[in-house]
C-alpha cells in the first residue's frame, strides 16, 4: 500500500500542481492572458482544495479512503484531460476548481488519514516518511517530462498524455492497494471532534502550521526574485532555490530520527525556528553567494518537515478514530494561508521592500515555533 500511495502522490502532485508552470508561456499565447491572470487559476485549485477538505475528512472517517480516492484519481484525469481543451481563462477556472476537488480527495490529506488509520505508531512515523520522501521527487520528474512532452506535442497534446498516463495509473492502483479499516461509531467521532475543538492545543497547532505554511509559501514564490534582487545572476537564483526540494527530503529525514529521542513538536519547533533564523539572514547575508546559500540550506531544512510532523501530532494526541475529521478542520485556514500568503507577500514586496517580506516570513516562523512549544507543554495527549 505505501508503495502504491507514494506512486500516486508522486503522479498527482506532478500532473496536477508542478507541471502548471510549464504550461503558463504557451497557455499565454493561445488563451490571449497575462501570467498572473493565469497564475490565479492554480491559487484557485489550492484554495477550492481547503474549502471542500472538511467534507472530504468526514467522508474518510466514515468509509474509508479506497472509494473517494479511486474516484478522485478518475476525477482528476478527467479535469486534466478537460483543461487540454480549454478555450477561454473562465473555462481554464472551472477546470482548476474541479481540479482542487480531486487533489482534495487524493493527495496528502487523504494519503494521510489512509496511513493513520491503517498503521500503529510505531510504524506510522515510517509509513508517513516514505510516501512524502517519494512525492518530494515530484518536481524533479514532472517538470522535465512535461516540458519535454509540450516541447514535442504542444501543450494541449502533452495534457492529454499525462491525463491519460495518471488515470491509467492512479485509478487501479487506488482501487486496488488502497485498504479500509473498520469505522468507529459516528458518536464517537463527533465526539472527540467537539472535544478538540473546545480545547487550546488543537488551535494551537492550527496556530503553529497556519503560519509556518504561509511562510514556506512565501519563500516558494518570491525566493528567486528576491535572489535576484540581490544581485545574483538568474541561473544562480534558480539553482539555489531549487535547493529547497532537495533539503526538503533531508529535513524529513532528520526529523523522523529524531522522533525517537525527543517530542516531535519540539523537533519540528526547532526546524521552525532554523527558518525562522534564515529569513533574517538573508537580508544580511544574501547578496555573497555563500551566504545566500546558507541562508537557503536553513530555510530548506524546514521546508517540508511540516507536511509529516501535522498527521503525527494530531494522531498522537487525538487518536485514529476522527482523524481524517481533525486534518479537514485544521486543512482549511492552513491551505488558505498556502494560497493568499504569496500574494500579500508580493504586495509588501513593491512597497515596502524584500527586506520587510524577509523579517514577516521570520516572525511566522517564530510564531509557529513558539505555538509548538506551547503544544508540547500542554495538557498529556487524550489519545493513548
Amino acid at each position: 500500500m505505501i508503495g502504491a500511495l507514494s506512486i500516486t502522490q508522486t503522479a498527482g502532485y506532478g500532473v496536477l500542481y508542478y507541471a502548471f508552470s510549464v504550461f503558463i508561456p504557451p497557455m499565454s499565447r493561445d488563451l490571449h492572458a497575462g501570467v498572473a491572470r493565469l497564475t490565479c487559476a492554480i491559487t484557485l485549485a489550492v484554495l477550492v482544495s481547503g474549502v471542500v477538505a472538511p467534507l472530504i475528512g468526514r467522508w474518510l472517517d466514515r468509509h474509508g479512503g479506497r472509494g473517494l480516492m479511486t474516484a478522485g484519481s478518475l476525477l482528476g484525469g478527467l479535469a486534466v484531460l478537460a483543461w487540454s481543451q480549454v478555450r477561454t481563462v473562465a473555462q481554464l477556472y472551472l477546470v482548476c476548481g474541479v481540479l482542487g476537488v480531486a487533489s482534495a480527495m487524493v493527495l496528502y490529506e487523504a494519503a494521510f488519514a489512509v496511513i493513520v488509520a491503517w498503521f500503529d505508531a510505531t510504524r506510522r512515523a515510517r509509513a508517513l516518511l516514505a510516501v512524502t520522501v517519494v512525492a518530494g521527487f515530484a518536481s524533479t520528474i514532472f517538470l522535465p517530462l512535461t516540458g519535454f512532452l509540450v516541447h514535442l506535442y504542444g501543450w494541449r497534446q502533452a495534457l492529454v498524455i499525462l491525463a491519460a498516463g495518471y488515470a491509467l495509473t492512479c485509478v487501479p492502483l487506488h482501487a486496488l492497494a488502497v485498504r479500509n479499516r473498520g469505522v468507529p461509531p459516528h458518536a464517537a467521532r463527533r465526539e472527540i471532534v467537539g472535544t478538540a475543538l473546545r480545547e487550546r492545543p488543537f488551535w494551537l497547532l492550527a496556530a503553529a502550521f497556519l503560519t509556518q505554511t504561509g511562510a514556506v509559501a512565501v519563500m516558494g514564490v518570491l525566493l528567486v526574485t528576491y535572489l535576484i534582487a540581490l544581485g545574483h545572476p538568474p541561473v544562480f537564483s534558480a539553482g539555489v532555490a531549487g535547493l529547497l526540494g532537495v533539503l526538503s527530503v533531508t529535513g524529513r529525514l532528520v526529523t523522523t530520527g529524531l522522533q525517537g529521542r525527543w517530542p516531535v513538536a519540539l523537533v519540528t519547533a526547532v526546524m521552525f525556528g532554523l527558518q525562522g533564523l534564515a529569513a533574517v539572514l538573508l537580508p544580511l547575508m544574501g547578496r555573497s553567494p555563500a551566504g545566500a546559500v546558507i541562508a537557503v540550506v536553513l530555510f530548506g531544512l524546514g521546508f517540508g518537515v511540516g507536511t509529516i510532523a501535522r498527521p503525527a501530532l494530531l494522531a498522537d494526541r487525538y487518536g485514529t478514530r476522527a482523524y481524517a475529521s481533525l486534518s479537514g478542520a485544521l486543512a482549511l485556514p492552513i491551505t488558505t494561508a498556502k494560497a493568499v500568503a504569496p500574494l500579500l507577500a508580493a504586495g509588501v514586496a513593491q512597497f515596502a521592500g524584500y527586506p520587510a517580506v524577509m523579517g514577516a516570513v521570520a516572525v511566522a516562523c517564530a510564531l509557529g515555533a513558539v505555538s509548538l512549544v506551547a503544544y508540547d507543554r500542554d495538557t498529556p495527549p487524550l489519545a493513548s
